[in-house]
C-alpha cells in the first residue's frame, strides 16, 4: 500500500481530467470548466461568464 499524499494540484488535475465522466454533470458545463482550468483561467469572473454563455445557448436552443 502506497502512502503517497497527493498535492492540491494533483487532486485538482485528477478531478478536472475526469469531470466529464461524472454522470450528474452537464457535459457542456464540464467541458467548459475543464477548459478554463487547463488555461489557468478558472476565476469567478470567467466562471460566471461561462455560465451565462451556457444559459444563453440553452435558451436559444429552446427557441
Amino acid at each position: 500500500m502506497d502512502n503517497v499524499i497527493k498535492s492540491g494540484k494533483e487532486i485538482l488535475d485528477d478531478f478536472f481530467n475526469t469531470i466529464e465522466q461524472i454522470p450528474a454533470v452537464d457535459s457542456k458545463l464540464a467541458s467548459r470548466l475543464k477548459e478554463l482550468y487547463r488555461e489557468n483561467k478558472l476565476t469567478s469572473t470567467n466562471l460566471s461568464n461561462a455560465l451565462s454563455e451556457l444559459r444563453e445557448e440553452a435558451q436559444n436552443d429552446k427557441n
